[in-house]
């Protein structure tokens, strides 16, 4: 069984029985004041584990699942060893990095609290997009476009909106966890930022 299935299966376990626990969601949700303030760091990685219902846990498992083979596969090809602590790697180290901002700007908000594993699974989409940047995503669900397309697509969205604070949705974890994906490969060779821009310099339409 693969590290993504497993990531999966117990990020679902938790967060179905969550759902009906509010005592579980309001210790370890993404609080940005009891984090800065009372020093509760568990937080940081604690609430992308939690979701706050079915559809933004299905969506995000879903696009895990998706995502998390193909870097997986990426990962054994250009790395060929430690494969999956790698990609475990990149996940939970992408729930926190991708809230430290959130945590900053809302750390006197006492009201900020945010759950889900949104920006990693963003830090998982945009690792994608780094090895393969022409692959299709389908926009939508529905409109097939080169991966560097949705990526900047995304990442303008996601600036936009946080900027904008106009939903509850964790624009901010969105647009720093998928900047965080796309140089995680580099911890490990820095040379790879030279085949990326090979591959979009010699893409070819015919």
């Amino acid at each position: 069984m693969s590290v993504n299935i497993i990531l999966i299966a117990v990020i679902s376990i938790i967060s179905i029985i969550a759902f009906n626990r509010p005592e579980i969601i309001a210790r370890f949700q993404l609080n940005a004041w009891s984090v800065f303030n009372r020093k509760e760091y568990v937080r940081m990685i604690s609430h992308g584990f939690l979701h706050a219902d079915w559809g933004h846990l299905l969506i995000n498992m879903f696009v895990l699942f998706s995502f998390g083979r193909a870097v997986l596969f990426y990962f054994e090809y250009f790395f060929t060893d430690y494969t999956e602590i790698r990609f475990l790697l990149l996940f939970l180290t992408a729930i926190p990095v991708s809230a430290i901002y959130s945590v900053i700007k809302n750390k006197e908000n006492h009201w900020y609290n945010a759950v889900g594993a949104s920006g990693a699974v963003s830090a998982v989409v945009f690792t994608s997009i780094f090895f393969d940047p022409y692959n299709p995503i389908l926009l939508f669900a529905i409109i097939p476009i080169p991966g560097i397309i949705f990526g900047v697509l995304y990442l303008y969205y996601s600036a936009r909106m946080s900027r904008k604070q106009a939903d509850n949705i964790g624009h901010d974890a969105h647009l720093w966890g998928a900047v965080y994906g796309f140089v995680f490969p580099l911890f490990y060779d820095p040379s790879l930022i030279f085949r990326f821009f090979d591959q979009i310099l010699t893409f070819k339409i015919f």
